[in-house]
């Protein structure tokens, strides 16, 4: 199979140099079964990497770059015949990783099971926090159908698994999402989270005045940072919102988060969210990342509408409101916690 920059094929003899240097450098990405050290890579690749397929139950193929270096491998496995289903599952050499090879591979497989075989059905797996395998299911029009709870056990403990499935009649493009961005503002790099992020944004989700007037949940640790972080790409890959860590780069240090969510891709609106860190209070970072959000919103995106919502007893939340441009609208009664919200919204041709 020939895609734009891959060739994917059957793994042969010919690959015996450059599998054992793959072997020998300990790098994971090759097939369930791959040999351990160098001195099984011959043998495995005369017999024990065709066993799947000799088996009818799959194939495990190399992917090839342009100038012929394997730059990863892809599978179909599981294969049942019966109930025309298969599952597929892939790896890239972490030198080649963030290069879309893994979807584009994932995508001309999958084109090639439905035009040439009878099979209905294709199956994927990835772990809940495997941010890029996320990715990659969804840019491969892969559906988001569940998670199965600490259904894989690794050397770090269980882990949550996502479940995707591609039908045959499915629209094999990915639903609308709002894309990872980079914005940048004089003051503030926009930017989506990393795991350096963790201490700070725990710090900031435990702070009393964001415990008092939002709904983070009490006694904020690591792993509700953690888990933000993971369930935010989880809402953007779903296409129910997106969030970002906000820096300052005068001292490069994590000043913010900015999330929106409850996206209604119909009426192009969406609803923004905001917390800022205790050191960067009163210094209108945030009024300026929601504002440089809000343009990128409305400018590139598309979108019609911004709701925003602050505690009729925070005005620090609504000063960030009235200085972002929002149009105070008026007041949602009980909205959290029993809480009075106020309610703004901004739309294009408030900051025109």
């Amino acid at each position: 199979m020939a895609t734009g920059r891959l060739v994917l094929r059957p793994f042969g003899t010919q690959d015996v140099d450059r599998i054992r240097s793959i072997v020998a450098s300990k790098v994971r990405f090759l097939p369930p079964g791959a040999p351990g050290h160098v001195s099984g890579v011959k043998q495995w690749l005369a017999h024990g990497v065709h066993e799947l397929q000799r088996s009818g139950q799959g194939v495990h193929l190399a992917m090839n770059d342009a100038e012929g270096r394997i730059v990863g491998a892809i599978s179909l496995f599981k294969t049942s015949w019966g109930a025309g289903t298969t599952e597929v599952g892939y790896g890239v050499h972490p030198l080649y990783r963030g290069r879309g090879f893994a979807t584009e591979a994932v995508c001309a497989l999958a084109e090639w099971v439905f035009d040439t075989t009878e099979l209905r059905r294709i199956d994927l797996t990835a772990n809940l926090d495997n941010l890029p395998s996320l990715r990659v299911a969804h840019k491969a029009g892969f559906t988001w159908e569940g998670v199965l709870r600490a259904a894989v056990l690794e050397d770090d403990g269980p882990h949550d698994l996502v479940v995707f499935g591609l039908l045959r009649d499915d629209e094999r493009t990915p639903s609308d999402t709002l894309p990872r961005a980079e914005l940048r503002t004089p003051r503030l790099l926009i930017r989506p989270f990393s795991e350096a992020d963790v201490p700070d944004l725990t710090i900031t989700g435990a702070d009393p005045l964001t415990q008092a007037k939002t709904g983070v949940p009490r006694g904020y640790s690591e792993a509700d940072a953690r888990e933000f972080i993971v369930l935010a790409e989880r809402m953007r890959t779903r296409g129910h919102g997106i969030a970002w860590a906000v820096e300052d780069l005068a001292t490069g240090r994590f000043a913010a988060n900015v999330d929106l969510r409850d996206v209604d891709w119909g009426n192009r609106s969406c609803e923004v969210g905001y917390m800022a860190a205790p050191w960067a209070r009163g210094q209108g970072i945030t009024a300026e990342a929601v504002t440089a959000i809000a343009r990128w919103l409305f400018g590139e995106q598309g979108f019609r509408r911004l709701k925003l919502r602050a505690a009729v007893t925070n005005p620090a939340s609504q000063r960030v409101a009235e200085k972002a441009g929002f149009v105070r609208e008026g007041v949602e009664r009980n909205a959290l916690r029993g809480e009075d919200l106020v309610v703004f919204s901004l739309i294009p041709s408030d900051l025109a």
